[in-house]
């Protein structure tokens, strides 16, 4: 009896696996033209911009003709 109950056992844990196995191969994109247009557009200048704006240094800040801050 304690046999049956391993096979048992083993095989829910089996269809189990294969239950998780099938369900994270359906949440993945089979569509590859999707990820390459994601791809695309996270190249595109609007979506660099805010990156670059962080990026860039600060300018230094104005003078006037005695070489003084202007406030």
């Amino acid at each position: 009896m304690s046999t049956g109950l391993v096979i048992l056992v083993a095989v829910l844990i089996a269809a189990l696996v294969i239950v998780v196995v099938g369900l994270q191969r359906r949440r993945q994109p089979d569509d590859h033209v999707d990820s390459f247009r994601r791809q695309i557009d996270a190249l595109s200048p609007q979506a660099r911009r805010p990156t670059i704006g962080t990026m860039k240094p600060p300018e230094p800040p104005a003078a006037d003709d005695d070489g003084h801050d202007v406030p």
